[in-house]
């Protein structure tokens, strides 16, 4: 079993939960629900039977819930249960129990969900309250997921002890918004009293409910409507249970306990235990306010409080008084800046080279801020070697992200001219410059300014180190191996190579260990369970596997005057530290986790943490959320609504009719696969199994099928096709050993466009870009042949309506802009942007080409073509609108956009919430709170 997995052991509820409809049939072990594989049965829960099973395609344990006949057997069911059981699946969350599947067999309706090993709340509750760091810690972690959930519109409505399952790792809720399904399907109002999901053997009167009760609100009880207030609510009565070990709500009988909850106010906490905080009383008191108006309105707001009270702790200092705007907010942030200033003279004496006394060994900490009006970008923070600045990447006054530097006894960050468009940084040695990737470069800075110099070409790194002997070790593209180079620039040599064994198609986020010859770095599977963090080393010698996992890794000293440290990594939503011997290669103790809700590193990026030779750490930062929507915009960019559920998604393609749309998405599994969403419903279906990495939709000119890339690893990627029924296997259109991706069918239907890449530096395995456009013609000898053929990166191609011309963006100027050239000669050439440009579509009548300016914003430039198609006029491009459409991303190939034939409207994936930047924690002397441990 690899270290960390996700197993859930015992009965799923263990507070004997009756179905409120008839049970399904208990069926025998080593049957088949489609590709899963029973293996045991787990026991009852609030919608069916539980089962142990294997996925036979991913080969993973998994838990499967088989529903209820009456929902099985009504299809007016059916359907409502898919819809919100798709949505419900796009939750991603560590403290969520993934949903991975839902399917019919044979009319058996069925869930597939993550396994989790450990027990229930309601059965460690049995034992007596929880230690107060504890409750606190589980309950900002419930807090957290429930304000992801609330703010994709998802309620759970059944939030009790049983739906809550202890980890390893910290808690998950079970069963997260399929209370909704559930109660659908009893089909009896709440009011009722006699048909209810749920009942527990506390309160023994026969047929009753009492087990759900006493975590229902007011509001629920009397029948009305239920939003995110009903489940701060039962939130509230089961933070009061964890700190008291009593329940908030009791009675004798069903009327008594329902009385209970409409009319009294539980003790307080403190009166039943002394040392919790004055804080945790006003968060519960708030939370079960009667009214929901008088409730926290969002969960955010109660994590904020419940992280309050937790720097509180057993103080008997009066509380700050309570605040339900943001004025304490904003009075936490002064404070934390005040101490910022206050530090310099404690990093003069903790960075200097003494060694604090033991009674001085209190780790501090104080947050940081980004620039006004922006974001730290997500995995981009990097603390100087020295542990007195903190490089960081975030977007400048022009909308395009530089490099900032901001020294930590200061107030205010410098923004580095030069580096716009830029992410990863990295620092040399003597943390005197800056490593960084932009416009498919490598380039460094100094940390005090001037001009950036040029290293070598890359295109989509992954991350880099630099060593004292001046390497530089870093990844060129997402499915490269890594490679080396000098700082003072050269020509890339690989370092690593992909193991085709493993079915390895990256490596990542390496980061050098001390002696500057030995390097940690991810590696990345097509298999999960292959997914690995590595030793590698200059020599070129085989690089040793050091654990599995998903997560950048890298070595942390315990201070300036200590040779030891622990490796650093993320795994499942905590900043675990492991003791490491960075001579002998091996760890030297337990992982330890340690700061939680810390940004993962796969699928999407790396974790945002990072240290210092001299034991500073710092964590945090990047957009509150990943998950996107699909939202209509006009040509002024006003909203014109939101299409189906929030999702993880790279990039997407209208269909020829504007009826569907093609979602290149990433699953919870954190590979790529392709969806169909009917527009007019919101309502999404498979296409593709993530069996292999399935990416970049291209519908034909009638919508019947679709092309796509599929990448089996190591760097390859083969266009197929399949019908855009579902039906049928996928049938292969160009098989290579090399990158190629669809780009655009044309309107005849007689040509496809693709992207060809060859190796980056002349090197199989090498990063792969765009560097050419080719044709695969349908009649014919079906010969491929080349359009664009420059020794430039080029990009996101597309025909024009008539077939005449295609749009591409290139970088042959130095920087990516928007080129049209004729087709298929090629003999006329126009550039169309002006300052720099990436994504460009036409209008369905070919009078437009709309495109992406660097800064974000829309750009459309009016077309004029001669009848022959000899020549072309194109206006200056006019800016229409910059959409909120957080990370755009310039070198991608994924085209992030879509247009209605008639140019009217536009189809962006907008972040679900406002971006907003979660700030980044400092902590000097990292390891003094971690000995204490």
């Amino acid at each position: 079993m690899r270290a960390f997995s996700t197993l859930r052991a015992g009965p799923v509820n263990p507070e004997g939960d009756t179905l409120a409809y008839n049970r399904s049939l208990t069926l025998p072990t080593r049957s088949r629900l489609g590709p899963y594989e029973l293996i045991s049965s787990l026991g009852a829960g609030g919608m069916g039977e539980v089962y142990k099973a294997r996925d036979t395609r991913l080969d993973r344990t998994v838990a499967v819930k088989v529903l209820g006949a009456q929902m099985s057997s009504s299809p007016e069911l059916r359907q409502r249960f898919e819809r919100e059981a798709r949505a419900i699946s796009q939750l991603s969350h560590p403290n969520i129990c993934a949903l991975y599947d839902v399917g019919n067999h044979e009319g058996v309706e069925y869930l597939v969900m993550e396994y989790l090993e450990g027990e229930t709340l309601a059965s460690r509750l049995v034992r007596g309250p929880l230690a107060l760091e504890q409750t606190l810690r589980f309950a900002i972690q419930i807090a957290d997921a429930l304000d992801k959930a609330h703010r994709q519109g998802i309620v759970h409505r059944d939030l009790k002890p049983a739906n809550i399952m202890i980890t390893r790792s910290g808690v998950k809720l079970v069963d997260f918004g399929l209370a909704k399904l559930q109660a659908g399907t009893a089909g009896v109002a709440v009011t009722s009293g006699t048909a209810m999901a749920t009942q527990i053997p506390d309160l023994t009167a026969e047929g009753t409910i009492l087990g759900t009760l006493q975590y229902m609100a007011p509001e629920q009880l009397e029948g009305l409507e239920s939003d995110a207030r009903t489940d701060i609510f039962a939130f509230g009565a089961i933070l009061y249970e964890m700190a008291t070990g009593q329940k908030a709500f009791s009675g004798k009988s069903q009327a008594s306990l329902i009385a209970s909850i409409l009319e009294r106010t539980p003790p307080a906490i403190s009166s039943i235990q002394p040392a919790a905080p004055p804080a945790l009383d006003r968060v519960v008191k708030t939370c079960l306010a009667k009214d929901p108006e008088d409730r926290f309105q969002t969960a955010h707001d109660v994590r904020l409080e419940l992280q309050w009270a937790e720097g509180e702790g057993s103080a008997a200092s009066a509380s700050p008084p309570p605040a339900r705007s943001r004025r304490r907010e904003l009075a936490a942030w002064i404070t934390a800046a005040a101490l910022a200033v206050a530090l310099g003279a404690v990093l003069f004496l903790r960075l200097g080279g003494r060694k604090p006394e033991s009674h001085d060994r209190a780790a501090l900490k104080f947050s940081i801020l980004p620039p006004e009006k922006t974001a730290f970008q997500p995995g981009s923070i990097a603390l100087s070697p020295d542990g007195t600045r903190l490089a960081f990447t975030a977007a400048g006054p022009d909308g395009r992200n530089v490099v900032w530097v901001r020294p930590l006894d200061s107030l205010e960050a410098r923004a580095l001219p030069g580096t716009e468009r830029s992410y990863s940084p990295f620092w040399s040695p003597d943390s005197r410059s800056i490593g960084f990737f932009a416009e498919g470069k490598l380039k460094k800075v100094d940390a005090s300014g001037g001009p950036p110099q040029v290293i070598c070409d890359t295109r989509l790194a992954r991350g880099g180190t630099w060593n004292r002997e001046g390497v530089i070790v870093f990844a060129p593209f997402p499915t490269a191996a890594l490679y080396r180079v000098a700082a003072t620039g050269g020509v890339p040599s690989a370092v690593t190579k992909l193991d085709p064994a493993r079915h390895e198609n990256s490596h990542r986020w390496p980061s050098f260990l001390p002696d500057g010859r030995h390097f940690l770095f991810l590696a990345r599977s097509v298999q999960q369970e292959d997914r690995a963090v590595y030793v590698g080393s200059l020599d070129g010698k085989p690089p040793v596997q050091l654990m599995n996992g998903y997560s950048n890794a890298f070595f942390a000293r315990s201070s300036a005057s200590e040779s030891g440290g622990s490796v650093l990594f993320e795994r499942d939503g905590w900043l675990v530290a492991r003791p490491f011997d960075p001579g002998k290669l091996v760890f030297t103790g337990e992982p330890l986790p340690f700061v939680s809700r810390v940004r993962g590193a796969d699928p999407l990026r790396v974790g945002s943490f990072t240290a210092s030779d001299t034991g500073v750490l710092a964590f945090g930062g990047g957009a509150a959320s990943d998950m996107r929507q699909i939202t209509w915009f006009d040509r002024e960019g006003k909203s014109l609504g939101t299409i189906g559920p929030p999702g993880l998604y790279m990039g997407f393609n209208l269909s020829p009719d504007e009826k569907r749309v093609a979602l290149d998405l990433i699953n919870l599994g954190g590979e790529r696969e392709i969806w169909l969403m009917e527009l007019d419903r919101g309502v999404s279906s498979r296409l593709t199994l993530p069996a292999s990495a399935e990416l970049f939709p291209v519908w034909s000119p009638d919508g019947s099928r679709i092309a796509f890339a599929r990448s089996p690893g190591m760097g390859r990627a083969e266009i197929y096709v399949r019908p855009s029924t579902g039906a049928g296997a996928a049938e292969p259109l160009l098989l290579s050993t090399s990158r190629k991706i669809p780009l655009d069918w044309s309107r005849d239907g007689r040509f496809l466009l693709y992207g060809n890449s060859g190796p980056l530096y002349g090197v199989s395995g090498g990063g792969e870009p765009n560097s050419e456009l080719w044709v695969l013609p349908f009649s014919g000898d079906r010969k491929p042949f080349p359009v664009v053929r420059v020794p430039f990166n080029v990009a996101q191609g597309g025909f024009s309506p008539d077939g005449r011309w295609i749009t591409y963006a290139s970088e042959e100027s130095g920087r990516q802009e928007v080129y049209v050239q004729s087709f298929p000669a090629g003999a006329v050439k126009r550039r169309i942007s002006a300052d720099g440009g990436f994504q460009p579509r036409w209008r369905g009548d070919g009078k437009e080409i709309f495109f992406l300016a660097p800064d974000g914003r829309l750009l459309a430039a009016a077309v004029a073509a001669s009848a022959t198609g000899g020549s072309l006029d194109v206006s200056s491009p006019v800016a229409l609108f910059r959409p909120e459409t957080a990370a755009m991303d310039a070198s991608g190939e994924a085209m992030q956009y879509a247009v209605s034939s008639d140019g009217r409207r536009f189809l962006f994936s907008s972040p679900v919430q406002d971006l907003k930047s979660q700030p980044v924690t400092v902590v000097l002397d990292w390891t003094a709170d971690l000995k204490k441990r």
